[in-house]
């Protein structure tokens, strides 16, 4: 006889792998949400429970919302196709150096503006400008996603999971530059040279260099303007110590207002660009979460952790980096995330606090299913007619990710 807690387990484990192998095509929305129903309706998890972890999305909706909106009135605007030749004529004919400036791009998206933004934003301009390269864009679409990751904890900002894992004990910016400057420079370093590497044969040639900048439509500039204040936003809302939700959502949604009335245009072509399949593949992964947390997990995490620091707070930090870094790829960086964050306040050392942290943002470079930005990257390649399947993407994880984990973690703990 199968127990609730073994049961919970098994409805989250074929949740996940439908995530990730998206049996018949199938979006992964689809089977986060049927892993989250199947919880509810076999009693497993009370419907009033399910609601509460709904519920506690609603900051992430609201981001996801408010950055989807915006890349897709950059991307309908023609914004993105210009920057995209302007790269390229930058290149000069070079694949490497394409390469070295769409990295710098996405290190300065992922810090300033998150790393959902990076799989959102900046995915769509990097195959334009493969494109208008005549080149073979997937190196390039690779660091949109892996970048993500590897530049999320460069600023408390630059990932979601950052807030859920800190939530009021979140540090001022700059104990937090002390303590993750080094471990961040260098799984960004470890990161380039070992995707610079792996894609050395695809970058081998030359690409076109002579590009013609495209016209820009009226509502351009207030696309570009629109994220540049998102920027500043999220800033003053991360030093103010405010949710980022709102602030994200208003500035997409007044920008998207803006260009709207400026042109004289309904908003349904607008609308109907965004993949609002995000919105239900991310309030399941809260339900499934919540679903696991009843097994009693959590407290088994927390005395162990409190065991293995009283011995000693490195070999703690080691084992809940590595740890956290497998279980996103299990469960997704953002339930894992919140199960972190958790626990409560002065429970476990700070350096086991910040490893967990390094894990939950580095670790997602392994699989798919790590990150929702990696997940939103996904879409994002879909729409534009690309696709990476899960094993393509973990065989080249399995090379990116473990140096840049292992120096990440070494740096923090030598700080």
């Amino acid at each position: 006889m199968i127990g609730a807690a073994e049961a919970i387990w098994i409805l989250a484990a074929l949740a996940t792998a439908g995530v990730i192998l998206r049996p018949w095509r199938l979006p992964e929305a689809i089977w986060a949400a049927a892993g989250a129903a199947a919880l509810v309706l076999f009693g497993l998890l009370p419907w009033r429970d399910a609601l509460r972890a709904v519920g506690q999305g609603t900051d992430v909706y609201l981001f996801l919302i408010g950055m989807m909106l915006l890349a897709e009135l950059a991307r309908q605007e023609g914004l993105f196709d210009w920057l995209a030749a302007y790269a390229t004529r930058h290149a000069r004919g070079s694949a490497k150096r394409l390469f070295g400036l769409v990295y710098l791009v996405g290190i300065l998206v992922t810090a300033f503006l998150s790393n959902d933004a990076t799989a959102v934003v900046l995915t769509p301009a990097v195959y334009a400008a493969a494109r208008a390269a005549r080149a073979e864009p997937l190196p390039y679409l690779f660091i949109c996603a892996f970048i993500a990751n590897a530049a999320s904890f460069v600023l408390p900002i630059s990932n979601p999971a950052n807030l859920v894992i800190f939530g009021s004990r979140m540090p001022s910016l700059l104990p937090w530059m002390r303590a993750f400057a080094l471990p961040s420079a260098l799984a960004i370093l470890a990161t380039f040279v070992a995707l610079r590497l792996t894609q050395r044969q695809a970058l081998a040639g030359s690409i076109a260099g002579e590009i013609d900048l495209p016209r820009l439509a009226p509502g351009a500039g207030l696309a570009a303007g629109g994220i540049a204040v998102t920027a500043l936003v999220l800033l003053a809302a991360s030093a103010l110590d405010l949710p980022l939700g709102l602030p994200t959502f208003l500035a997409g949604g007044l920008s998207a207002g803006l260009v709207l009335l400026g042109r004289r245009m309904a908003p349904w072509a607008l609308l109907r660009g965004v993949s609002w399949s995000v919105l239900p593949l991310v309030a399941g992964l809260f339900v499934l979460v919540a679903g696991v947390a009843r097994t009693g997990v959590l407290a088994r995490l927390t005395l162990a952790l409190q065991a293995m620091a009283e011995h000693s707070v490195d070999q703690a930090a080691w084992a809940a980096g590595l740890l956290s870094a497998l279980a996103c790829n299990l469960a997704n960086n953002l339930p894992v995330g919140l199960v972190a964050g958790s626990i409560g306040p002065g429970e476990i050392p700070a350096p086991v606090t910040r490893a967990l942290l390094i894990g939950i943002d580095l670790g997602p470079n392994l699989s798919v299913t790590g990150s929702l930005a990696t997940l939103l990257w996904l879409v994002a390649l879909r729409r534009e007619g690309a696709q990476v399947g899960a094993w393509q993407f973990l065989r080249l994880g399995l090379i990116v990710m473990p140096p840049a984990l292992i120096l990440a973690l070494g740096a923090l703990l030598l700080a």
